[in-house]
């Protein structure tokens, strides 16, 4: 497999949007799966979310309802508080925070609830389940500010 470079990555990535559009309209599926997870650890050998965190300074998650629930324990407040507090409901009436950066992200890039965070960002960025493939509106939008995404997908399309 041929090696990713990360310089500029983001200018690449949009100089090939269109070539990851047509690739996963048209991926093999079983084949790239089997291929996500070895992909998504190799990934994050060489990226360091800490240094970035793009998708906690511009973007929300959703909390869903075990998220409100578990986060709202933890930091001590009542649902109905921490919902008011922090939270807004999107054009999808998916609760989501209502500021950017994301208010529990903390000046060095750290999560304040990163073991209690929404399953959204446990999840982040997708790039080791078929959400990668079955929504492939979400990966285009992800590959736009998250370098993991342009790794996996370069190494996907060039292998």
């Amino acid at each position: 497999m041929a090696e990713v470079n990360l310089n500029d990555w983001e200018k690449k990535s949009a100089e090939h949007t269109k070539q990851y559009k047509n690739f996963l309209q048209r991926a093999d599926k079983n084949k790239i799966l089997k291929q996500l997870p070895k992909l998504h650890e190799e990934a994050f050998k060489k990226i360091d979310c800490l240094k970035c965190a793009a998708c906690c300074k511009n973007y929300s998650p959703r909390f869903k309802t075990p998220d409100i629930k578990r986060i709202s324990k933890h930091l001590k407040l009542k649902e109905s508080f921490f919902i008011d507090t922090y939270l807004e409901l999107d054009n999808d009436g998916d609760y989501v925070s209502k500021t950017s950066p994301c208010p529990f992200l903390g000046d060095d890039n750290y999560c304040n609830i990163y073991d209690e965070r929404p399953s959204d960002c446990h999840r982040f960025p997708y790039t080791d389940e078929d959400v990668l493939l079955k929504r492939p509106a979400i990966t285009l939008k992800n590959i736009t500010f998250c370098p993991a995404v342009f790794f996996v997908l370069e190494k996907l399309i060039n292998s």
